[in-house]
């Protein structure tokens, strides 16, 4: 379960080893909701709200991830033990594959499992948009031209084609939002990818559904030994979580196939957008029916990976380990097909 706490002025703290959750109706009168921490898997803090130090260690204790959480659904600081949790023996051939082939390898994978996903999903939209079907066969050709050529680059490490491979991967983007906003209601239909602020409805759900994937990522990385600051094809910029930007790229289909889903079922309405400065954003009552969709195709709902049927979150964090022991140099088996189903 997680816990998305929106409201201003809503307090967490603990009664008798129990989240107790209170808060103010309309008309003032306090309500209060007790929650078992063991059912408790996140706490999403946005917006006025307030938790106490006894929650925080109960939150520790249960090993229940504590995040604060921005407007547009990104994360900029999360509860964590004091301690590292694994061997550095793992961030320090990160860093070294950072400077080799292996660092490519890694990004190839992320992004050609991407481009994968970009093409099922489209694979998907043709079974009920038939009039469609010839310019989704287009983009899909298309866009496994661009994974052919990410795939097939080759060089000592990762930065020295990095260009390259954004320019393939970017041009599969632009192909593959273009087909989604062709397929989307004329209503809802978007000029290409926007953000910090999104132009459109669309995009707002996207972006706030990718606030919420950066955070699962960031946790699947650290909890591997991974350390988030050091990535393989984005930039080392300051305080830029450079491996987060590259590992979460094979996972952000999994979101438009959700905020997909919402916009066709028409389940999304003029209000639930809002104006902010050049663009706009995702309203208060948005937030939780995109939150709760997407955190159930992450966490409830099964796909099949390695011959097991497994959450797509434990999934993301079994990739991570894979990755992590990879780095340091044992022997994986190569990915199956049953990894890159949606």
């Amino acid at each position: 379960m997680n816990l998305f706490i929106n409201t201003p002025g809503t307090y967490v703290h603990v009664k008798d080893e129990l989240f107790q959750i209170r808060r103010r109706d309309a008309e003032g009168q306090v309500l209060k909701t007790d929650i078992a921490a063991p059912k408790v898997t996140a706490i999403l803090l946005q917006k006025g709200a307030a938790m106490s130090t006894d929650a925080m260690l109960l939150a520790l204790k249960h090993n229940v991830d504590v995040l604060l959480v921005r407007y547009d659904g990104q994360p900029v600081g999360r509860l964590w033990h004091a301690r590292l949790g694994s061997t550095t023996r793992i961030r320090k051939c990160q860093l070294e594959a950072s400077l080799d082939a292996r660092g490519l390898e890694a990004v190839q994978d992320w992004l050609g499992t991407k481009l994968e996903r970009q093409q099922a999903l489209l694979r998907d939209l043709k079974k009920h948009r038939e009039a469609l079907r010839p310019y989704l066969d287009e983009r899909i050709g298309r866009i496994e031209d661009m994974r052919v050529k990410i795939l097939a680059a080759r060089a000592a490490q990762a930065g020295e084609v990095a260009e390259a491979l954004r320019g393939w991967e970017g041009t599969a983007g632009r192909l593959y939002f273009e087909a989604l906003s062709e397929a989307l209601p004329k209503g809802h239909r978007f000029a290409g990818r926007s953000s910090r602020p999104a132009q459109d409805a669309f995009n707002a759900f996207l972006n706030y559904g990718y606030g919420i994937l950066y955070g699962k990522v960031e946790k699947a990385l650290m909890l591997a030994g991974l350390d988030p600051y050091v990535g393989f094809m984005h930039r080392d910029d300051y305080n830029q979580k450079s491996l987060v930007y590259d590992a979460i790229e094979p996972y952000r289909p999994w979101v438009d196939r959700v905020v997909m889903r919402l916009f066709a079922g028409k389940r999304v309405r003029q209000d639930h957008t809002e104006p902010v400065p050049g663009g706009v954003t995702l309203s208060a009552e948005a937030k939780p029916m995109l939150v709760e969709a997407v955190l159930k195709h992450l966490e409830e709902d099964k796909i099949r990976y390695r011959h097991r049927n497994l959450s797509r979150e434990h999934a993301m964090q079994l990739e991570a380990h894979r990755l992590a022991q990879g780095l340091m140099g044992k022997e994986l088996p190569d990915r199956p097909p049953e990894t890159i189903e949606l």
